[in-house]
């Protein structure tokens, strides 16, 4: 216990201003929560929209209430509650369901919009049998899904959509787990330790695709605020925010990771020099992430899934 204690008292040291600090263990409740989402989708509480590939603000309600142990931040600050029914999505578990559409129409009707989801044949046999290897799973196809791009959670940061700014998100997500299967399973890393581990990893991570799409983000202000002003605190505020966002959002929901997390709202203070910085009380509703532990379904998916039907962990009974 003492190497838990020193790292996460260490981190904090650097958030003296901040408290309290709470411990989240995500691995004993990540199946139940699969589970849980799962059957919501299958009595049609999802409701999901195709164009901007994101839950309702009522779906987000409505799962935050069946995680087991809540959000992270209860309904605030969504952010298991919000990642969910993302994931099952991307994941294969679940699919976008179609309104009916009228009979014998004089011209082929245009597709209804999708408006929730539904499981897939895969997601049935899921709920049906749940495993740890559906996580493992569910978190490879995540890694691998093109629909979505986590940074755009960051909603301080503006001009993301602008052509030929941002990398593959892909690509991105690929270096936060490279970094992560390089920690010490079962130990307390702080995430200055481990945002210097991305950085300095080959190759790092890297969100803006050059100095000059760098320019073209922002914070309040596309000119007085845009991040080139910044120069090298800039990858903090970019390519940092992303990984607290794949961290927390994701990896910790996922229940590869236990988290130790604080309020966001000044929990950091590497934005303040921006033009317009002052009217923002934290960046990103992931600033308040103060250190992370691979656990035991961690160190299995990153680096033994074959151990993950043996895991001692508790498996959902089904009435």
């Amino acid at each position: 216990m003492a190497p838990r204690t020193a790292s996460v008292t260490e981190e904090r040291a650097a958030h003296a201003d901040v408290s309290p600090v709470l411990i989240r263990c995500t691995a004993p409740d990540a199946l139940s929560n699969l589970v849980a989402v799962l059957e919501l989708a299958a009595d049609g509480q999802l409701a999901y929209s195709a164009a901007t590939r994101r839950p309702s603000a009522a779906t987000v309600k409505v799962v935050e209430d069946v995680l087991v142990a809540g959000d992270f931040y209860g309904a605030r600050e969504p952010i298991a509650a919000f990642a969910w029914p993302l994931l099952i999505q991307v994941g294969g578990l679940a699919v976008l369901a179609r309104g009916d559409e009228p009979q014998s129409p004089p011209k082929p009707p245009r597709r209804a919009a999708a408006t929730r989801l539904e499981l897939s044949p895969r997601g049935r046999a899921t709920l049906a049998r749940p495993s740890y290897d559906a996580l493992g799973a569910l978190w490879a196809r995540w890694q691998g899904s093109v629909s979505t791009d986590e940074l755009s959670r960051i909603d301080a940061i503006k001009g993301q959509r602008r052509p030929a700014t941002l990398t593959s998100a892909i690509t991105r997500r690929a270096a936060v787990a490279s970094a992560l299967a390089a920690l010490e399973p079962g130990a307390w890393t702080g995430v200055g330790r481990l945002l210097g581990i991305l950085r300095a990893q080959r190759p790092p991570l890297v969100a803006a695709r050059s100095l000059r799409a760098l320019w073209r983000l922002y914070v309040i202000d596309s000119y007085h605020g845009s991040l080139g002003h910044a120069g090298s605190r800039a990858w903090d505020l970019v390519e940092g925010r992303y990984a607290l966002c794949v961290l927390f959002e994701y990896a910790a929901t996922v229940g590869l990771l236990d988290v130790a997390y604080t309020d966001p709202r000044g929990a950091r203070h590497d934005y303040r020099a921006l033009w317009g910085a002052d009217q923002l009380s934290c960046l990103s509703r992931y600033d308040g992430l103060v250190a992370v532990r691979v656990n035991e379904l961690g160190a299995a998916v990153l680096h033994d899934p074959g151990a993950l039907p043996a895991l001692g962990l508790p498996v959902p009974r089904r009435a």
